[in-house]
């Protein structure tokens, strides 16, 4: 199984169902950031802080798995210039609603975060990405927007903590923390083929993997970056009781 093919059918079934992620913010969020009231979040609850972001008018940012109608069209009101990559269709089409609803400077492309090579070099100020627990590799993502960066230029990365998959996940499904799983996690291939199907069959919910935190983290470094910003949010899981489980890194291109 392709992971990024699967949870591209997976993305659109979540949109179809009203997934959080997915619900496209409204005229009085967009009216409030052309005023310059605006904030992002690339975790479930604490926004990114806007002084990480330059002044965003005029700049070109890249929205990566950001679809569903969310931080493109902020960014876009508060006046940058936005592309959104994002594997689902169905994603996408809340971007462009909004897009189209509010007369926004933002464009779309299907595609998949891994693969970059349809931007030029140096053509990005900013890039903020989410969604990295939905590809089997996230080498590709900081190389590729390493490549597409300017100097000086900001990428912003939102990322679960690994620690979250060491856990069954049936049992985290009902509240209970049974540890099962060594890091790095992947569904297509610590999953039982049993349970896999039933993932699939019963829920079609998106596959997801468990990147190290040296992947997450070194990984950045290893394409360039240098790391400058960090904070940690909780997750909405069973895990939140004893630990934020999420977090967001800003890095910088010099």
């Amino acid at each position: 199984m392709d992971i990024a093919s699967y949870n591209r059918h997976a993305w659109d079934r979540e949109a179809e169902k009203g997934n959080v992620w997915t619900l496209p913010v409204d005229q009085t969020v967009i009216a409030a950031a052309r005023k310059g009231h605006w904030q992002i979040v690339l975790t479930p609850y604490k926004p990114v802080p806007q002084d990480w972001f330059p002044l965003l008018a005029g700049k070109r940012v890249l929205c990566l798995a950001c679809g569903g109608g969310q931080q493109g069209p902020i960014l876009a009101a508060a006046g940058a210039e936005v592309t959104v990559l994002d594997n689902s269709p169905r994603q996408l089409e809340s971007d462009a609603l909004v897009a189209a609803r509010e007369k926004l400077n933002l464009r779309t492309e299907l595609g998949d975060m891994r693969n970059l090579s349809g931007f030029a070099d140096q053509y990005f100020d900013v890039i903020i990405v989410t969604g990295l627990c939905f590809v089997d590799d996230v080498a590709p993502v900081w190389k590729g927007a390493w490549r597409i960066l300017k100097k000086p230029g900001t990428l912003l990365a939102g990322c679960t903590n690994p620690i979250e998959y060491i856990f069954d996940l049936k049992a985290w499904n009902t509240g209970q923390l049974i540890v099962r799983h060594k890091i790095p996690y992947s569904d297509l291939i610590d999953l039982s083929a049993a349970e896999r199907a039933e993932l699939i069959q019963s829920k079609d919910e998106p596959m997801c993997v468990g990147h190290s935190l040296h992947a997450l983290l070194q990984g950045q470094i290893a394409a360039g970056f240098l790391i400058a910003g960090f904070y940690e949010d909780k997750n909405g899981g069973p895990l939140d009781e004893y630990m934020d489980s999420s977090f967001v890194t800003k890095a910088i291109k010099l």
